[in-house]
């Protein structure tokens, strides 16, 4: 059996390197020194109000158009100062960064053509985005009443074979709640509704009953 005083002295020195090894590292660590490269690591101030804000900003209008009032509150979301922000949106409206103008126009041709949306609901969805209630006016004033109802007409006539097989009263209930929903008023809904089933061969004096008031 090999006694523990024959054991190679290159073991020996090899464990008492490593102990010392261990020992000078764990008094680093009692002494703080290994703690040096992360506290340098930890000095790095982070960039000014300005900077950031502007950063924010940036980042937000690349993925898509923003008014004033929806970069002010992702702004204020982050901490950034009510002054930093003033200053740092005029400066981006002077640039025409922001131009809450172009934003209604293009919200209301986008969402008009797209969704089918009446100006009732374009200037709903612009008013709770921040826009000026002048700017909205301007920006809905572009569609005018017979743009308006052609619009409807398309979107009863995509909608009128889904309803076939209804009784009459489901068919003008359903049709005119999904004008509603867009916007569209009551009357314009109840006469489009009307006209588009008596086109289909629907009884006309069946149908008188449910013309708006006044017709």
């Amino acid at each position: 059996m090999t006694r523990r005083s024959d054991w190679p002295e290159q073991a020996v020195e090899h464990r008492a390197g490593r102990g010392e090894r261990g020992d000078r590292g764990e008094h680093r660590e009692r002494t703080g020194g290994g703690a040096a490269s992360s506290s340098r690591a930890g000095d790095t101030a982070p960039p000014p109000p300005e900077e950031q804000a502007r950063a924010i900003c940036l980042r937000l209008l690349t993925g898509s158009a923003r008014t004033r009032k929806q970069l002010a509150e992702a702004l204020a979301k982050r901490g950034i100062p009510d002054e930093v922000t003033e200053e740092v949106l005029s400066r981006f409206e002077e640039v025409g960064l922001i131009d809450d103008a172009a934003f209604a126009g293009a919200w209301v041709d986008s969402r008009h053509r797209g969704r089918g949306l009446a100006r009732r609901a374009l200037a709903r969805e612009l008013r709770t985005k921040g826009v000026d209630a002048a700017l909205v006016d301007e920006a809905v004033g572009r569609l005018d009443a017979d743009q308006e109802e052609r619009t409807a007409r398309d979107l009863v006539e995509r909608r009128l074979r889904t309803t076939r097989g209804l009784d009459r009263e489901k068919r003008l209930r359903r049709l005119v709640g999904m004008l509603a929903r867009k916007g569209y008023s009551e009357g314009l809904a109840l006469r489009v509704v009307r006209r588009a089933l008596e086109e289909e061969g629907d009884d006309p004096e069946a149908l008188d009953a449910y013309l708006p008031p006044g017709e």
